[in-house]
């Protein structure tokens, strides 16, 4: 999954475009382009049989430069970062930061590219680069900080109003909460299990939910209060992580460096995510906005009388 800048500074999870997707665009790219080097060729021996020989020599080299160069260059710097193969495909490139690509990208892209796909010297070591990369990368990428996203996605299912958001009970937990480890992997995996909450087995649903939680305590800290059910847990961990992301690119957009608590996650975050007094669904397990303290454990979460069974203490919803 790749972070992409909206004007809005917001960060969208787009996948990275696949192999097969770049292949094909480039094929149709690379139609077009020898369609117009033809065009251009003829265009300039009709020309250079009035001419001297250095003149038409001159004017195919600068043909072959404005096909090979200046088309994708041109393209990718007006479009945003697509051509006419990305376009027809719903691929898009940008920069390693989220940001669309700019004229010095799309130019290194394009020069690179001249030895890296026209004249096969770099082929191979691009190929490799390809399949390696996790980002899907090819030799001109790597010189540019740029790669290639999947724009034309079905849409995904937005999480449930009770998961989007920290549980009341957690927010001072998660005031403090550090999340500049959690691995794109394991949020995705996190944010697929609390969209098919409602869909799963009461079984699958704890199992799965305890394996998931235990996965993301692994890389977050400090760990959830004890008997905090794994559905409240994971809510508040992606809220956070959300929160945390948004105000980073807010700070690229504008051009502000970020503050040091969200970029590195050097210090504890001063303020938790927004958190709203609509109370959760009771089948989450997650308690009631307007619930009274007196009902509740030390750590703000119910136990509803299930023993701890991790060491994070993440206990099954009741």
């Amino acid at each position: 999954m790749a972070d992409v800048i909206t004007g809005e500074a917001v960060a969208l999870e787009l996948p990275v475009a696949t192999f097969p997707s770049r292949i094909a665009a480039l094929l149709i790219d690379m139609i077009v382009q020898f369609a117009l080097l033809l065009l251009l060729i003829v265009v300039f021996v009709g020309v250079s049989g009035s001419v001297s020989t250095d003149y038409g020599t001159a004017a195919f080299l600068t043909a072959y430069v404005l096909v090979l160069v200046a088309y994708p260059t041109t393209f990718e710097t007006l479009s945003r970062g697509k051509t006419l193969g990305k376009m027809a495909l719903g691929i898009r490139v940008i920069g390693d930061d989220g940001s669309p690509v700019r004229f010095r990208q799309a130019l290194v892209r394009a020069l690179v590219g001249v030895f890296e796909i026209w004249t096969f010297v770099l082929a191979p070591v691009g190929l490799i680069t390809s399949i390696i990369s996790a980002r899907g990368k090819r030799v001109g990428d790597l010189f540019a900080g740029t790669y290639v996203i999947q724009e034309r996605v079905p849409a995904r299912q937005a999480l449930p109003y009770e998961f989007a958001v920290v549980p009341p009970p957690l927010a001072g937990w998660a005031a403090v909460l550090q999340v500049a480890r959690l691995s794109d992997q394991t949020a995705e995996a996190a944010g697929s299990y609390l969209r098919r909450f409602t869909e799963l087995s009461p079984q699958a649903r704890d199992s799965l939910g305890i394996q998931l939680a235990n996965a993301v305590a692994a890389q977050v800290s400090p760990p959830p209060p004890a008997g905090t059910p794994p559905a409240a847990y994971l809510s508040a961990v992606l809220a956070v992580r959300r929160h945390h992301e948004q105000a980073r690119f807010a700070a690229v957009q504008s051009a502000w460096p970020a503050p040091p608590g969200l970029a590195a996650e050097a210090a504890p975050a001063t303020q938790a995510p927004p958190v709203p007094a609509t109370p959760a669904s009771p089948e989450t397990g997650m308690p009631e906005a307007g619930m009274p303290e007196a009902g509740m454990p030390e750590t703000g979460m119910p136990e509803a009388g299930m023993p701890e069974t991790t060491t994070t203490g993440l206990a099954p919803p009741a």
